[in-house]
């Protein structure tokens, strides 16, 4: 197993200009950085609740992941931040379809008290990277 680390910065993903990358490859695993939905038109976060920031959450997941070699099919592990426990069921509806049935990653939910102001959720990932 290769120990280089190597950051990995997808294109079209917003760059907060803070002290991190999108995410870090270690070997043929790959660490997401938590990523929220930003709608990059207006530079404001998506509009409309918790399904569609959960699908720009995802669809951003989604373009790191693949700018790292990996894919959604090899997410292992995610930590969501909801900030309604709430907003869970309304949530599990968009993330189910990012996810194949048996494909599921292991997962840990948490409410939180704040997020950057106006989002409303926030999700990180590790994932394998094939070889």
């Amino acid at each position: 197993m290769s120990t280089q680390r190597t950051a990995i910065n997808a294109e079209g993903i917003v760059d907060w200009g803070l002290p991190y990358p999108h995410a870090v490859k270690f070997g043929n695993l790959v660490f997401l950085s938590g990523q929220l939905a930003q709608d990059e038109a207006t530079g404001q976060p998506v509009e409309g609740g918790i399904q569609p920031q959960t699908r720009k959450v995802l669809e951003n997941i989604k373009a790191v992941l693949e700018a790292a070699g990996s894919s959604m099919d090899m997410v292992l592990k995610t930590s969501c931040f909801l900030m309604d426990r709430n907003d869970f069921d309304d949530f599990n509806v968009v993330y189910r379809e990012f996810f194949k049935k048996g494909k599921e990653p292991a997962r840990s939910t948490f409410q939180v008290a704040k997020l950057a102001p106006g989002y409303i959720i926030e999700i990180e990932v590790i994932a394998g990277v094939p070889d």
